[in-house]
């Protein structure tokens, strides 16, 4: 039997991991988590940008290797001052052979390999909707990540043709990993008891709702929908909205829409929900609503119709990746199409349940068994390039 010593030495970020409850985090931790799993036949070490806290070790399924300054300090160092050491191959104590950066920015190493994930291209896409600042030094950092790397991933084939033609990353040096799902987890919750206790535990009253679940943040479009639900409401809806999701930036202008339309009574804002909450959440809805502007992988369309829900979604980016044959599809700029597709939704039980039927088949397909191997398949060819 070969030792550790002798196999291939792969670095992997699981910052986000430990760090972001939704979204990338999630995305991360089931593809790590399920790489693992395989037991591949590689000497695998985790690394987290920062000093670790007692929870963050807690959190991962093998031992983690931090850094002495804090993440901030680390990524001042690293990217804004742009000093080469200490990199983080001193912190692991051996040279990797491949280095995986798994959300947007590669640190300096000298791994004989690097890979990097990019999961969107949204702070390229729309500057408008991110932090200033954060804006700005991933217009710099970015780009020059993806120029180091020797191979990138990205969520989407939508993203990694934005990644094609933005930057001229060759097809060779790149590739898709979908993220996904576990199916034990999410799928259609009908205990009643369940489903009380969540519309309990966020005030959402007994009226049917429609979901839609993402921070709150302007590329996720809240705006558009809430000014579209007043519209479908009009045209006789009788559904409340449920906005989740925590807090992001620039989201005063959403509840000041909900304040000047006047439907503070019939929109709910639960915060971030918890994620033992979100099966019941998503099941207890008449359809689920995600016409965001820009997405990399869509993650919450996923999860949505495998908790057996129909999606009205935007037709751009990856949405259409993401919901398949299960969703409706309409122009996220349009507030009467918004509205329309609510209208048709809501009023059409027989369009619903075959939107359902088909999302959740096409929900099935992605599962983090699948996507852990097309992660340790990308591993293993940059190996042997």
């Amino acid at each position: 039997m070969r030792s550790h010593s002798t196999l291939p030495l792969i670095a992997i970020d699981y910052t986000p991991a430990v760090r972001q409850s939704a979204g990338i985090g999630r995305i991360i931790r089931g593809q790590i988590d399920a790489l693992l799993a395989l037991d591949p036949p590689f000497d695998i070490r985790l690394f987290v940008v920062g000093r670790l806290t007692r929870a963050e070790r807690g959190a991962s399924p093998r031992p983690l290797t931090g850094t002495p300054l804090s993440e901030r300090n680390m990524v001042r160092l690293w990217h804004r001052l742009n000093a080469p050491l200490p990199t983080i191959d001193t912190f692991l104590g051996r040279r990797p052979d491949l280095l995986h950066a798994t959300d947007f920015v590669l640190p300096p190493t000298r791994a004989r390999r690097t890979l990097l994930t990019v999961h969107d291209l949204a702070f390229l896409f729309y500057p408008e909707a991110a932090m200033p600042g954060l804006q700005r030094y991933l217009n710099v950092v970015v780009p020059r990540s993806v120029a180091r790397a020797d191979f990138v991933i990205a969520d989407s084939a939508h993203t990694a043709r934005d990644l094609a033609t933005q930057w001229q990353v060759p097809a060779d040096r790149l590739a898709v990993v979908y993220g996904a799902i576990d199916p034990a987890r999410f799928h259609p919750v009908d205990d009643p008891a369940a489903g009380a206790a969540v519309r309990a535990r966020y005030n959402l009253g007994s009226a049917p709702y429609i979901l839609t679940l993402s921070r709150l943040e302007p590329r996720k479009n809240h705006v558009r929908l809430i000014e579209a639900f007043a519209r479908a409401r009009a045209a006789g809806i009788e559904d409340h909205l449920v906005i989740g999701g925590g807090k992001g930036w620039l989201y005063e202008e959403i509840f000041a829409r909900v304040k000047a339309l006047d439907l503070e009574h019939a929109v709910h804002f639960t915060g971030f929900v918890a994620d033992d909450d979100l099966p019941a959440l998503y099941s207890g809805a008449r359809f689920f609503a995600y016409p965001s502007l820009y997405e990399g992988f869509g993650l919450p369309v996923v999860e949505a119709l495998a908790c057996g829900l129909p999606v009205l979604a935007g037709d751009n980016s990856c949405l259409p990746e993401a919901g398949g044959p299960g969703a409706l599809y309409v122009n996220a700029l349009d507030v009467d199409a918004i509205a329309s597709g609510m209208v048709t939704l809501a009023q059409n039980p027989a369009l619903r349940a075959a939107l359902a039927a088909a999302g959740s088949a096409h929900a099935a397909r992605f599962t983090w068994a699948r996507s852990a191997r097309a992660l340790l398949d990308v591993y293993t060819n940059a190996l042997a390039a």
